[in-house]
């Protein structure tokens, strides 16, 4: 790698960053043929912060900086390379090495610049560069991966009016990218904050996606080795949690961000008809979505059996619902002077359907104890009693006795299995109040 670098120091910024490229590429060739997952050393990941993004390896010594017209020229160096690059495993290895995290002062500049790469090749329709950054998502933390999510979302839903339509048309070129996308928005806009609820643009979009084709959501996971141990810290295999999020607490969110200035420390008595809500377009948009998310639920206990995964697995974490109960709870104590009774009512009424739904396919998988426990602090809801006090509503599976619950009677992977025996585990009763009937069309009252 000396060599290399001596020779490469007698070039151009541009010349030089082509030529790494060049290098890097024979150099992962080469290896592929003889170890199918090379490891990517020091010395490759050096040349590139050197040549690439610019960054000293002098101590002391002034970075260089490239100029608006020499970045374009590099990303468009950078872009043709992954598209003439035919052998997709070198690809994947070269764009880990450029733009992998290393907890560095080149970090910075390598997400400045991967965002522009990423953005460039959702405009011109580079296919390979986003499958690439696909990959890239589903490996690198989550807080790099928002800040790829926040650039693409900045250039494409904020800074030019009407751009979103060149987002949207990448739906039929990388569904894969367009999967992973979704679960980095869904995981940055998070509602805590009027500046963190997703803008209309980029909520059309997905709602559009999703509506138009459930499955999308699922692409990761469907396509992905499943661990043992899911890693802490990076993207969910889905982003099922997060569009729950989304739907429970919009009604919330917005009524907050519309929520009208004190007086003297009090809310005014009167409050304009046309200060609390979102607007009816956001609506139907958050009510879409909700039943999508809850299609998408019924759709997974077939996927989970083919993978060996029913009652083992759960893609909705329990520990995620717990902060989303607690902000649920505080937003509704927080507008309950507003009379924003409507607005809670929904906020319950979709956590009830979606926590129904998703224990009822294994998706999430938690004792009724726990589930009592978890919304014992909320508002009173009578879909939500109804969920929390009566038994899930759950469909015929070949692995586990009628009437039992998945997660009970299937050990979480990593362990070993034990049989399950009716005798050792009574059925549930029936809650007394209410009949659950299998092949019962769940209601969904999303629009009010």
């Amino acid at each position: 790698m000396s060599d290399i670098r001596h020779s490469l120091l007698r070039r151009d910024a541009l010349s030089a960053a082509k030529e790494v490229l060049y290098h890097l590429d024979i150099y992962f060739s080469s290896q592929l043929q003889s170890a199918p997952l090379p490891i990517v050393d020091k010395g490759p990941v050096e040349l590139l912060e050197e040549f690439v993004f610019q960054v000293p390896k002098e101590r002391g010594a002034q970075p260089k900086r490239l100029n608006s017209l020499q970045e374009l020229q590099l990303l468009e160096i950078m872009c043709n390379y992954f598209q003439e690059q035919t052998k997709d495993s070198v690809r994947q290895i070269i764009f880990s090495s450029l733009f992998s995290p290393q907890g560095n002062k080149a970090d910075d500049s390598r997400m400045s610049l991967l965002g522009k790469l990423v953005s460039m090749a959702v405009a011109v329709c580079r296919i390979p560069v986003l499958e690439c950054a696909a990959s890239w998502l589903q490996r690198t933390p989550v807080v790099y991966c928002v800040r790829l999510a926040r650039a693409l979302v900045d250039d494409y839903c904020c800074l030019v009016p009407g751009s979103v339509q060149t987002l949207k048309q990448i739906l039929s070129a990388s569904p894969r990218f367009c999967c992973q996308l979704i679960t980095s928005v869904a995981a940055l806009y998070d509602l805590s904050s009027d500046d963190l609820i997703p803008p209309l643009d980029l909520l059309e979009m997905i709602v559009g996606w999703i509506f138009e084709d459930p499955r999308l959501i699922l692409i990761t996971f469907l396509n992905t080795p499943i661990a043992a141990n899911l890693p802490i810290g990076f993207l969910e295999l889905t982003p099922l949690t997060g569009l729950i999020r989304w739907c429970v607490k919009a009604p919330l969110a917005y009524k907050r961000k519309k929520k009208p200035s004190l007086s003297n420390g009090h809310v005014p008595t009167k409050v304009p008809k046309d200060s609390g809500g979102m607007d009816r377009d956001s609506h139907l948009l958050y009510s879409k979505l909700h039943l999508s998310v809850l299609q998408v639920l019924m759709m997974l206990p077939v996927h989970l059996t083919e993978k060996n995964l029913y009652g083992r697995l759960g893609l909705i974490l329990f520990d995620h619902m717990v902060p989303l109960v607690e902000e649920i709870n505080r937003l509704a104590d927080e507008l309950n002077p507003l009379n924003a009774s409507q607005e809670i009512e929904l906020s319950l009424d979709r956590l009830a359907q979606a926590l129904q739904v998703a224990m009822a396919s294994g998706a999430l998988l938690c004792t009724r104890d726990d589930l009592r426990t978890l919304c014992s602090r909320l508002p009173h809801n009578n879909l939500l009693q109804l969920v929390i006090s009566g038994p899930v509503q759950q469909a015929p599976h070949a692995a586990l006795p009628p009437g039992f619950y998945p997660h009970i009677h299937t050990p979480p992977l990593g362990y070993g299995a034990v049989p399950a025996h009716p005798a050792a585990h009574p059925a549930l009763p029936a809650h007394p109040g209410h009949t659950f009937m299998s092949g019962m069309t769940f209601p969904f009252r999303p629009i009010r």
